[in-house]
C-alpha cells in the first residue's frame, strides 16, 4: 500500500511521513487543573514512536469554563506551558507532525466540572445553558487564539480547531441550536463566523510554518450536510489551514439525510476542490484494509481512533501485514496498560460498551 507510506507535506509546518494521524481521544488522564500528567505523556508517546505521522492530543480547553470532561488536558493558561513543551518535545523526537486540538465544550461542559452554568450560542433547555453575550464571544475567540499561541510557544507544530462533534464551535454552526438574529446568528456565513475568525486570528497571530487543522462533523448536533460541505469548500478556498479532518463515525457508510442517499457520505467532501488543503476523516477505520479503501475513497490521509487505542504501532503494523487486524474485544486492562493507557484512561474505556473486559 505506498499511498499509505507515502510523506505528506502541508503549506505550513513538517510534512507528515505518512498518512496516518493520531485521532484526538478524549482520555481523561490529564491532572485536575489541566497540567500534563505522566500517564498522558506516555499515551501520546507511545503512539509517536509507533509510527503515526501526526499525532494529535485530546482535546485541550481554552477556556476554564469551557471544560468537558473531568481529567481534560489544558491550553487556557501558562501553567500548562512546562506540561506542554515537555510533550511537544517528546513527540517531535519522533519525527510526528505535533499537534494540539483546541477545545470549549459550549453547552456540553458539565456544571458540576466548571462550577457555573455553561455557554452555548443560544439558551438551551435541556443542558441548562445560557446565551452568550457578544463580549463573551469575542473573548472565547481571543481565547483560542491566545492558545494557539500558547502551543507554538510550547514547540508544537500547529493545532487543531474542534468544530465537531456537538460542542462550542459546532454549537455555532447547527441550525437547530444557534437561534442567535446576530452577526453569529442566522445565516450560514454568520453561524461559521467565529470559526472563521478564529481561523484569521491563528495565522495573524501565529508563525508562517504553524499548521493549523480543523475538525467537523457533516451530520447530527442538528448540522446539515449540505451546509457542512459549503464550510469545507470555503475553508479550502481560503486556504488558511493545511488539513479538514471529518468526523464521520463511518468513512465507508450513506448520509443519513434520506435525500442525500445513494452515494457515500465522503464523496460530498472529497469531490471539493480541495486546492492546498489535504483532507482526511475518522469512523470505523480499523484494519490494513480498511486504510486502503479510505484511501482508494479519496483521501489524503486516515484518522485512526479506535485501532491506535489498541495499538500504539497500528501503522508500524499495517506496513508489515497490509491485511492488519486490530486485537478482538474486549481488551484485558492488563492488555491496554501495555499499550500505554493509564487508569483513568482504562476506566473511560469502560463507557465504550464491550471495549474493556470485566475483572475475573
Amino acid at each position: 500500500m505506498p499511498a499509505l507510506f507515502e510523506s505528506l507535506s502541508f503549506r505550513r509546518g513538517p510534512a507528515m511521513k505518512n498518512r496516518f494521524m493520531l485521532a484526538p481521544l478524549t482520555n481523561q488522564q490529564s491532572h485536575a487543573d489541566g497540567v500534563l500528567s505522566d500517564d498522558e505523556f506516555r499515551w501520546l508517546t507511545m503512539r509517536a514512536e509507533g509510527g503515526f505521522g501526526l499525532t494529535m492530543t485530546c482535546a485541550a480547553s481554552v477556556q476554564d469554563g469551557g471544560q468537558g470532561f473531568s481529567g481534560q488536558l489544558g491550553a487556557h493558561d501558562d501553567r500548562h506551558i512546562p506540561g506542554l513543551a515537555r510533550l511537544a518535545s517528546a513527540l517531535r523526537a519522533q519525527e510526528t507532525h505535533a499537534v494540539l486540538q483546541l477545545h470549549h465544550a459550549g453547552m456540553r461542559s458539565p456544571a458540576a466540572l466548571i462550577g457555573r452554568q455553561p455557554l452555548c450560542p443560544s439558551a438551551n433547555a435541556e443542558t441548562n445553558a445560557r446565551a452568550m453575550t457578544l463580549a463573551e464571544i469575542e473573548q472565547t475567540r481571543d481565547d483560542f487564539i491566545a492558545a494557539a499561541r500558547r502551543c507554538e510557544h510550547a514547540g508544537f507544530d500547529g493545532v487543531q480547531l474542534h468544530g465537531a462533534h456537538g460542542y462550542l464551535l459546532c454549537q455555532f454552526l447547527s441550525p437547530e441550536i444557534n437561534r442567535r438574529d446576530d452577526q453569529y446568528g442566522g445565516s450560514l456565513e454568520n453561524r461559521s463566523r467565529l470559526l472563521f475568525e478564529i481561523i484569521d486570528g491563528v495565522r495573524a497571530s501565529c508563525g508562517p510554518n504553524f499548521s493549523l487543522g480543523v475538525r467537523l462533523s457533516p451530520e447530527r448536533f442538528g448540522l446539515k450536510l449540505e451546509e457542512i460541505a459549503t464550510v469545507a469548500q470555503r475553508l479550502m478556498r481560503e486556504d488558511n489551514i493545511e488539513y479538514l479532518d471529518m468526523s464521520l463515525w463511518d468513512v465507508f457508510k450513506e448520509p443519513e439525510d434520506a435525500a442525500l442517499k445513494g452515494r457515500s457520505l465522503l464523496s460530498f467532501f472529497t469531490e471539493l476542490d480541495r486546492g492546498n488543503v489535504r483532507l482526511g476523516a475518522a469512523g470505523k477505520v480499523m484494519t490494513g484494509d480498511g486504510c486502503k479503501r479510505a484511501m482508494d475513497g479519496g483521501l489524503d490521509f486516515v484518522v485512526i481512533g479506535r485501532a491506535a487505542i489498541l495499538h500504539h504501532d497500528f501503522p508500524k503494523r499495517v506496513a508489515a501485514d497490509p491485511d492488519f487486524k486490530p486485537a478482538s474485544l474486549p481488551a484485558s486492562v492488563e492488555y491496554l496498560h501495555r499499550e500505554g493507557l493509564g487508569d483513568a484512561f482504562v476506566n473511560y474505556m469502560r463507557t465504550w460498551k464491550g471495549f474493556v473486559a470485566d475483572a475475573a
